[in-house]
């Protein structure tokens, strides 16, 4: 397995005046697994600057951050034991979190759809010094051997963009050996009716929670450009259960006290709500 992967496609989508891609189009309607893979491959590829830009000085070049909250591996300990264990990391981004489980003993291995993520993860594999194997895969279809990983991890990776989720979770509990557990995080639920702002006057509904219609972006020609999908608590429960894992733990983190960092709708103002 190589650490460094091939070089990405050039971004083909025009940005926006952030350096974000830009959306011609916002609409709420299905979309399955390939048209959310080939949209978010295409997207994050062209995105990977800017959000690193915007969110590399946050997550750090090896450090395990979970989610905007603020809690990290380093205080949480959700993974246990992690010295001499194979860990795969879905929807690493620039990896670090692998990077962290790596000074930390694992043998991490780090997944991601999208290429130029990957490209960046390799340039800090080179920069700090802490390499770690980079995969660039489809979580859906993981290239990777039954019970091969002990660990698997996903830090508001991969599982809020893919169509179908125990699809996924189930090809996760394939590659995990006997025993082994999976701790991932992703957007929390109550997120979903509310506008997509930091402002506290903003906590408002102006959707229903149990609309579970995908968020699609479209391009100025109709085409699709980035997909997120929403499922309830207990979507994501019958998910987990019907892949076949045993629900161990559901955490519900508080905003970090002391932190002043803003990220897309999280903000200190609305953590505190």
């Amino acid at each position: 397995m190589d650490s460094t992967p091939a070089r990405p496609p050039a971004a083909s989508l025009p940005l926006a005046e952030d350096g974000y891609p830009a959306a011609g189009g916002v609409t709420r309607r299905p979309a399955g697994p390939a048209e959310s893979a080939r949209a978010n491959r295409g997207w994050w590829d062209a995105a990977a600057p800017a959000y690193l830009a915007e969110h590399g000085s946050d997550l750090g070049d090896a450090d395990f951050l979970w989610c905007p909250e603020g809690l990290r591996e380093a205080d949480a300990h959700l993974l246990g034991e992690v010295a001499g264990r194979r860990v795969l990391e879905i929807g690493c981004g620039s990896a670090p979190c692998s990077r962290w489980l790596r000074t930390a003993g694992a043998a991490p291995v780090a997944l991601d759809v999208s290429g130029g993520m990957l490209a960046r993860a390799a340039e800090l594999n080179r920069s700090t010094g802490i390499a770690v194997p980079l995969l660039q895969a489809d979580a859906g279809a993981l290239p990777l051997a039954d019970a091969s990983v002990d660990l698997a991890c996903s830090a508001f990776g991969g599982l809020p963009f893919v169509a179908d989720a125990t699809a996924v979770l189930r090809e996760v509990a394939r590659v995990l050996r006997p025993g082994g557990r999976l701790v991932a995080s992703v957007n929390h639920p109550m997120r979903w009716p509310m506008p997509d702002s930091p402002d506290p006057a903003d906590l408002r509904v102006v959707s229903s929670y149990f609309d579970r219609a995908p968020y699609v972006e479209t391009d100025d020609a109709g085409a699709t450009v980035y997909v997120e999908h929403h499922r309830t608590i207990g979507d994501w429960v019958r998910a987990v259960v019907g892949a076949g894992f045993v629900l161990s733990d559901l955490i519900e983190p508080e905003w970090t006290p002391g932190r002043t960092e803003t990220w897309g709708q999280w903000s200190p103002e609305r953590g505190a709500l």
